[in-house]
């Protein structure tokens, strides 16, 4: 099976779902984090880029086989500059996934470090490929 079958991006709209939330930051889109997804025998790994997002300011969930990434990212300007143009003064993420009943979502480890969200997403013991013995009678 691959990552695709197991984890899967939910296309309902995370940030419609925030919006209805949290109405102060319905005025405003949010981005969606561009996302690797690797799996193997142990689980999957997912790395998900968060530019300039804080560890306080991530929200990482899981509930019912939803897991939910959302994050406010910090953009500081210099006191002595002014800029000319923004298009995104303050970036909102967000992104939903739906895992399979194959995972352990107790046991998600999530580490954020230089702007890249790294959680680990462990299988159910019993859903690990396991070799089976033959014995001969």
């Amino acid at each position: 099976m691959n990552a695709q079958t197991q984890i899967a991006e939910r296309n309902t709209g995370a940030a419609a779902e925030v919006a209805r939330r949290e109405p102060q930051r319905s005025r405003r889109a949010a981005l969606t984090p561009a996302v690797d997804i690797v799996e193997d025998t142990h689980g999957v790994t997912l790395w998900a880029d968060l530019p300039g997002v804080a560890r306080e300011n991530l929200d990482v969930r899981v509930h019912d086989g939803r897991l939910s990434i959302e994050a406010q990212a910090v953009v500081s300007t210099p006191d002595n500059l002014r800029p000319s143009h923004v298009e995104i003064r303050e970036p909102f993420f967000a992104r939903a996934f739906t895992l399979s009943d194959e995972f352990d979502t107790s046991r998600i480890d999530a580490n954020l470090q230089n702007g890249v969200l790294k959680l680990t997403i462990p299988r159910r013991e019993e859903a690990r490929p396991r070799r089976i013995e033959v014995r001969t009678e």
